[in-house]
């Protein structure tokens, strides 16, 4: 797979709690000049970003981040707000705890909450699935799919682990077919990413990727 079409798959990402202007101005930088899918930027930063790069390039932000336990109200107010901030993508963390008493319709419902709060764009439902068993994870591929979300994300990147191969099989085997894939979490490889986006996985959630690119770019063989 050429690393072009590797990273047009990839929402190259800065969400580290000191992040500055300066650093997601540059981040925005690399992601138009490496034709990413999109930059995935905390939501503060979502209104000053799109003023920056216009349509040039797609601005993901996330919501109910990293830990998924604001309330459903709270969800939909951080969703509507960003759009309105001109955010192109919303990648929401579901209520973990909900999945772990089986509360799968209530799920479904606050899936389906955002997705409306979203207008119309992009909304991935992050299930981090370094906390959940098989049938959480199975269930949960039900939830995305009957509450018509665009996609399933395995990882925030901020807890135990991220991304495995294993995760994003079992995803393309249980989800539904109008419901995508993101892998995100510890992708750190261009082997790694081109496994990923073999087994299923339409977007990528990581930074690495880029920089490899730049190393590559440095060293005259990109």
């Amino acid at each position: 797979m050429e690393l072009s079409q590797i990273l047009a798959k990839c929402d190259h990402t800065l969400l580290n709690q000191a992040a500055t202007w300066s650093d997601i101005k540059g981040i925005c930088d690399d992601g138009i000049a490496y034709s990413t899918a999109s930059v995935c930027i905390p939501a503060s930063f979502v209104k000053q970003a799109k003023d920056y790069v216009g349509q040039r390039l797609a601005i993901c932000t996330v919501i109910g981040f990293p830990n998924g336990y604001a309330t459903t109200k709270a969800k939909c107010f951080m969703a509507a707000d960003a759009v309105a901030n001109g955010a192109d993508e919303v990648d929401m963390v579901i209520n973990i705890g909900w999945a772990k008493e089986c509360r799968w319709a209530d799920i479904t419902a606050e899936i389906a909450a955002v997705k409306e709060a979203c207008k119309g764009k992009i909304l991935k439902v992050i299930i981090e699935t370094c906390l959940l068993t098989e049938d959480e994870k199975i269930a949960l591929c039900r939830c995305v799919t009957d509450a018509k979300a665009d996609y399933i994300k395995t990882s925030t990147g901020f807890s135990v682990a991220g991304a495995t191969f294993d995760d994003v099989a079992l995803f393309a085997k249980h989800i539904g077919p109008d419901v995508k894939i993101k892998a995100a979490g510890g992708i750190s490889s261009l082997e790694d990413a081109e496994k990923f986006i073999e087994l299923g996985a339409s977007r990528l959630g990581t930074s690495r990727i880029v920089k490899i690119a730049k190393g590559l770019k440095n060293d005259g063989t990109y």
